[in-house]
């Protein structure tokens, strides 16, 4: 069962998404001056009095804006609001009550959820007294500062004493943790639309619509996915827009805290030196990496293995140092292939949590490494001093996610590059490590 729900809503800028931080001990949602600069659903997790809830920021609330952004965060605030147990209507306390948030009231009144009123920026007692003035609408006040945290705790009880949690709800369920990256409009947002099966997400053909990572939780085939749709990377001289800007930045944490990548490759452009460097992002982070290559459909040639055999090519000219990325290719707008999407994240999941047991990785040490048999092939180069006198005393796997590897060895020398990636490749023969990238480190054994 999943944990419970609270929504956090609002007209723009009033401080949600600086509330959501606070509660969630985070900054995943962007902040700013600006108004509007949340768009999408974004969901965290809460621990208060040993248990845990879910809380889910969302765009300000414009409620007859007709434009087509404005309107789709209409749309996906009252998503979230129909999801959740509790509604966090958050207003702002200094400017006192708007015309607007008069609009929201007979909308959330509508709803039948139990909601709480937020008055924030509540920084000293002249504002407090003057939020009186929302008790009005008959709902609880409570008076907070969400950027310094006076108030959030007593706003914290009272949340907590209106949630039914069950048994179930207590322990956090372990998900597998996908970020789909890509440059701007390659259809990320699509992608994960597709794959969920709902409108979680908005999908635009504007490019840097999606700004904030999005996290979004479902099942498949009994096991939790947590998907983070992540605003298209630029490099930093080439986005100008604060918010577009700190994406860049947000998308490269929401890598760190990824376990498998799906980086979106647009078929009809074909590989480019921005989606290299993205690649490279997702490799230095340690993800598992899924190449998708999406708008298959629109490829004219469809004679298809040869052209996905040719396309494969192509891409690993482009992108060497993945060449054992497993590739795809998908349509996000037809469907084609999206459900073989999650069987791999699977299998990427599982490969980099394995832990080769010693008895074996002992024989793998014996068979390709331990001299001179693991010099017993064309061009072997242990290190740039054949005189040296390094030995390789023996490996073993320090951690997993991703798998770490150390090589110990005597002698004043350093093993050669080309040699680690010889380990490299002979692990993935014997033991797969399916999409997933390896580690290798080697550390002098100073005595034997």
């Amino acid at each position: 069962m999943s944990l419970p729900l609270v929504a956090i809503v609002g007209r723009p800028n009033v401080g949600k998404s600086t509330l959501f931080n606070r509660l969630t001990q985070s900054r995943r949602a962007i902040v700013g001056d600006e108004p509007g600069i949340t768009r999408d659903r974004i969901y965290g997790e809460v621990e208060w009095r040993g248990k845990i809830f879910r809380i889910v920021d969302t765009g300000g609330i414009i409620p007859d804006e007709e434009a087509l952004i404005p309107s789709n965060i209409f749309k996906q605030a009252r998503q979230a609001i129909l999801e959740s147990q509790i509604v966090l209507w958050v207003v702002d306390a200094r400017e006192g009550l708007t015309p607007l948030d008069e609009e929201i009231f007979p909308f959330l009144l509508s709803v039948g959820k139990k909601v709480i009123v937020v008055a924030n920026k509540v920084e000293s007692e002249k504002v407090e007294s003057e939020s009186g003035e929302f008790h009005k609408f008959g709902f609880p006040v409570f008076p907070i500062s969400a950027e310094h945290g006076s108030g959030v705790g007593e706003l914290l009880d009272e949340i907590f004493e209106h949630l039914t949690f069950t048994e179930e709800d207590s322990q956090k369920d372990q998900a597998i943790k996908l970020a789909i990256i890509g440059r701007p409009n390659v259809g990320k947002s699509s992608l994960l639309n597709r794959i969920i099966g709902e409108e979680r997400v908005i999908v635009s053909p504007i490019p840097g619509t999606t700004r904030d990572a999005v996290d979004t939780e479902f099942y498949f085939d009994g096991q939790k996915f947590l998907l983070i749709d992540t605003a298209g990377i630029r490099r930093k001289g080439k986005t100008k827009e604060m918010a577009e800007k700190l994406s860049v930045i947000m998308a490269r944490k929401a890598l760190e805290r990824a376990d498998v990548a799906l980086l979106v490759i647009d078929a009809t452009e074909g590989v480019t030196n921005l989606d290299a460097h993205i690649a490279g992002y997702a490799l230095d982070s340690g993800c598992s990496i899924i190449i998708v290559v999406n708008k298959w459909d629109a490829v004219k040639e469809k004679n298809n293995e040869r052209k996905v055999s040719e396309f494969e090519s192509y891409l690993r000219q482009k992108m060497k140092f993945l060449d054992w990325a497993p590739m795809i290719t998908v349509s996000a707008l037809t469907g084609l292939r999206v459900r073989k999407i999650l069987p791999l994240a699977v299998k990427a999941w599982e490969a980099r949590n394995f832990r080769i047991p010693t008895g074996k990785l002992n024989r793998f040490f014996e068979k390709h490494i331990a001299q001179p048999s693991g010099l017993a092939y064309p061009g072997a180069v242990i290190s740039k001093n054949a005189g040296s006198g390094l030995k390789i005393r023996y490996i073993t796997q320090a951690s997993t996610r991703p798998p770490l590897f150390v090589v110990f060895t005597s002698g004043k020398e350093s093993l050669h590059f080309s040699y680690l990636r010889y380990i490299e490749n002979r692990l993935r023969d014997e033991f797969q490590f399916f999409a997933t990238p390896i580690r290798i480190k080697e550390k002098k054994k100073i005595r034997d």
